[in-house]
């Protein structure tokens, strides 16, 4: 037995094949464009093992997906592949056009006529799960409930809208062409192996390194935090039990404005590496311009999955934190090796002070 991801050398993508072949030896084709975010160092302890077939391409080649479904004959495909930074995709829009959105429908053809070849339980068995965001469904006020998966998306940035437009290619071909999907809309994900243009992560690295740890507007934006390894745990549930056609949203029940983040992740660099001069990281906030259309919240209500598929979030945002803070911390070369001066160039233009 054998699945296909698709993005399983980013963040979210290769945490779920490091856990998938921790407790299955059912055996993973990775398919990876390998951009900026694509770090294969991340699955440096995989090498040699016969579990994990590495692919370099683009989910947009028809070709190479269409001979990667006809040789390893994938009970599932799970498609993580996406461009997913909101400022990047404010700055180069092009690029999350063709990948979330043509690229999501080139995959989904080469899936569809692969499907449509299968027969008997095969082909009953078999499942598309798309990986998305709750990005997608807008922002809410303050006192207003919690997203569930009937919220009317209102997607407000070019990232979020292709991302959006590809959750409505899969559901519409569940329901045109009877194709056997799921759809996972998550929360911010954090943790281990985050690239680190990202909010957590930068704030630890740019903290380390004497630099200001940059803060849009007033940093109360709000959002939902996710531990990124009980997001995998909730894709393998939505994957074992979900319900063809269905969406299952996933959050880790943790509702925390910017500022409340930065402050955290600076009280517990205090405690584990303590600067020299005993002063707190929190004297490096830095408050920048926000950046356009900037969603004020978002709030996951994952009631359903908990109710349906009996998931529930393991970690605490506390006990998560703590466990991202170390990590980071405890691999320096890793962090060393994804900073490249292309890296170091977009945050400059990206988070300026003004």
């Amino acid at each position: 037995m054998t699945i296909l991801i698709t993005g399983g050398a980013g963040f979210i993508g290769a945490n779920f094949v490091l856990d998938w072949l921790a407790q299955s030896s059912e055996a993973v084709i990775n398919l990876d464009k390998l951009t900026y975010a694509g770090n294969l160092e991340t699955l440096a302890s995989l090498q040699g093992d016969a579990r994990h077939i590495f692919v370099q391409g683009d989910i947009g080649d028809s070709a190479l997906v269409d001979g990667l479904l006809a040789r390893h004959r994938p009970r599932a495909v799970l498609n993580f592949a996406a461009e997913s930074h909101v400022d990047r995709s404010i700055h180069s829009p092009e690029d999350f056009i063709q990948t979330n959105i043509v690229g999501t429908f080139r995959l989904l053809e080469a899936v569809r006529a692969y499907w449509n070849e299968l027969e008997g339980e095969a082909k009953a068995a078999f499942r598309f799960l798309h990986v998305s965001t709750d990005e997608v469904y807008g922002s809410l006020g303050a006192a207003d409930p919690a997203f569930t998966e009937d919220h009317r998306y209102e997607p407000n940035s070019p990232y979020s809208a292709s991302k959006a437009a590809s959750d409505h290619l899969v559901r519409a071909y569940h329901h045109t062409y009877g194709l056997p999907v799921l759809t996972t809309n998550c929360s911010n994900n954090y943790g281990p192996c985050h690239f680190p243009e990202k909010l957590i992560p930068l704030m630890i690295v740019n903290a380390l390194a004497s630099k200001a740890l940059p803060v849009y507007g007033d940093g109360m934006q709000v959002r939902d935090w996710l531990y990124v390894k009980d997001h995998c745990s909730a894709i393998r549930r939505v994957l074992e039990a979900g319900r063809l056609g269905e969406v299952y949203n996933v959050g880790g029940w943790n509702e925390k404005p910017n500022i409340e983040i930065v402050n955290t992740v600076c009280a517990l660099l205090d405690e584990l590496r303590p600067k020299v001069d005993a002063r707190s990281y929190s004297t490096q906030i830095s408050y920048v311009k926000d950046r356009p259309g900037h969603d004020r919240r978002y709030a996951i209500d994952a009631g359903k999955i908990e109710r349906e598929l009996a998931w529930r979030p393991a970690e605490t945002f506390e006990s998560g934190i703590r466990k991202t803070v170390q990590w980071y911390l405890a691999n320096p070369e890793w962090v060393a090796h994804v900073q490249s001066g292309a890296y170091r160039d977009w945050v400059q233009t990206q988070y300026a002070s003004v």
